[in-house]
């Protein structure tokens, strides 16, 4: 989850779709911090990223999830890493991926983007990919 229109449209179906097969639903998101000039960050986890993904998680999920009933169990998960890598390590673990698509590939046009791609060449499960409106 990253909070565009994409992902939490993607969080809308695969709410139901935990819902049609009783499955619990993660949703997770990531932070990461960026490397300058190839050097590593002095800090190896820095805390008020995380706390400010975890905002961004928690604020998505009540928006798309918080006036239906709670018949589906949602753990919210926030990890360090690149989203790709971290999806794909999680879908170890998953029976179903389900990403959003913001079409953020290498070229103008690209039918999925960058994460979504990777994730789909790797993941160790089944991938649905939710393509936003538009």
């Amino acid at each position: 989850m990253d909070g565009s229109p994409s992902a939490k449209r993607a969080l809308r179906w695969a709410a139901t779709q935990a819902r049609l097969t009783g499955a619990r639903l993660n949703v997770i998101t990531t932070w990461d911090i960026p490397l300058y000039y190839g050097w590593a960050p002095a800090v190896p986890y820095d805390e008020e990223m995380a706390e400010t993904a975890g905002k961004m998680l928690s604020t998505a999920v009540r928006e798309i999830l918080g006036d239906q009933p709670p018949d589906v169990d949602v753990v919210e998960t926030v990890l360090p890493g690149h989203p790709a890598q971290v999806l794909i390590d999680a879908s170890a673990r998953a029976a179903l991926l389900v990403l959003g698509c913001r079409g953020h590939g290498a070229f103008a046009g690209a039918l999925i983007g960058s994460v979504s791609q990777q994730c789909v060449q790797h993941a160790r499960c089944p991938v649905v990919v939710v393509r936003g409106a538009g």
